[in-house]
């Protein structure tokens, strides 16, 4: 018998997976990749935990459709910042189940906790997630680490799991959770915590300013993570990298909304809105270059797109701070 296992590579979700492998029951831990998940690529350290719980490992990309269904309609609202909570666990329980006969599976397992976090884990909100997921009268969606304070699921009537196995675990408290990674061996997982940009209040801020002004796409999920935002006068967009992780991240986006503003001295690599004003794009290139090693007294030949702008910097960064929508 095989299960499927929704796998953010956290601790929770690796305990879960060790308590069904050890009921002899194979596992493959699905990655649902929203685009929302951090600022780094963890795949491989994904399918190496996975692959450390004795699970199979499998990542499913969502971003284009979690945009159009999700992100900015969810039926139950959003958390704290722009975290659809409730609806996005219950869309990606929907997207595992679309998986199941492809992949062998009978049920799902999660490593949610009850109450431990205050939005999608409240005993309440579990069951309007089942009902999202038309899980309701399936019931096929476990939850290990907290199954003994729940109603028993299809895999524990069905015998397939033995519930005394499985645990009552709730609240925030970890307690449990580090002993039993102790127990397991375990010294690589991820500390405990977020680890949805959604639910951080400086990435919610330059989604809501950025939807003033344009149509979100994928593209731009991974454009609002890095580099200084700024909103030039005409309403164009610039971003201007601030290190050399951002300038790399800058340059590996591929997007037909923005073009590149190369400097001709070491400096930061930027983008700009494509349909920008050619008065944004002159003040584009001089705040760019502001930002390089530049003297205030030179003249620099900028390339924005295929057009060279002879521009100088601000005498000083808080002229150029004025434009910005953050910092």
């Amino acid at each position: 018998m095989r299960a499927i296992s929704m796998f953010s590579g956290g601790l929770d979700s690796m305990i879960a997976i060790k308590l069904i492998t050890d009921q002899n029951i194979d596992v493959t831990a699905v990655h649902i990749k929203t685009g929302f998940g951090g600022t780094k690529d963890v795949t491989d350290i994904l399918q190496k935990r996975a692959k450390m719980v004795g699970a199979d490992f499998k990542v499913i990309d969502v971003q284009e459709e979690f945009i159009q269904k999700i992100l900015f309609d969810p039926k139950y609202g959003y958390g704290k910042n722009f975290n659809p909570c409730i609806d996005c666990h219950g869309y990606m329980f929907r997207v595992a189940k679309g998986v199941m006969d492809e992949l062998g599976a009978s049920f799902i397992v999660t490593g949610e906790v009850v109450g431990q976090r205050p939005m999608s884990q409240r005993a309440d909100a579990l069951k309007q997630v089942s009902t999202l997921a038309n899980d309701k009268d399936e019931k096929l969606i476990l939850r290990p680490l907290s199954a003994k304070l729940l109603e028993p699921t299809t895999p524990e009537i069905k015998g397939w799991v033995d519930r005394e196995k499985l645990l009552d675990i709730s609240g925030r408290s970890r307690e449990k959770q580090l002993s039993l990674a102790k127990e397991y061996g375990w010294s690589e997982y991820e500390s405990p915590g977020g680890g949805c940009l959604l639910t951080e209040a400086h990435y919610s801020d330059r989604i809501r300013e950025f939807i003033t002004y344009d149509e979100f796409s994928t593209a731009d999920i991974d454009l609002l993570k890095f580099g200084r935002h700024f909103r030039l006068p005409d309403k164009s967009k610039l971003v201007v990298g601030r290190n050399k992780e951002d300038n790399e991240k800058l340059q590996n986006i591929q997007s037909d909304k923005y073009i590149p503003i190369r400097l001709p001295i070491a400096g930061p690599f930027s983008l700009i809105s494509k349909n920008a004003s050619q008065a944004d794009k002159e003040l584009g290139a001089k705040i760019a270059i502001t930002y390089a090693k530049s003297s205030p007294e030179q003249s620099y030949d900028v390339l924005v797109g295929d057009e060279t702008i002879e521009v100088s910097p601000f005498e000083s960064k808080k002229e150029a701070q004025k434009y910005f929508f953050d910092a």
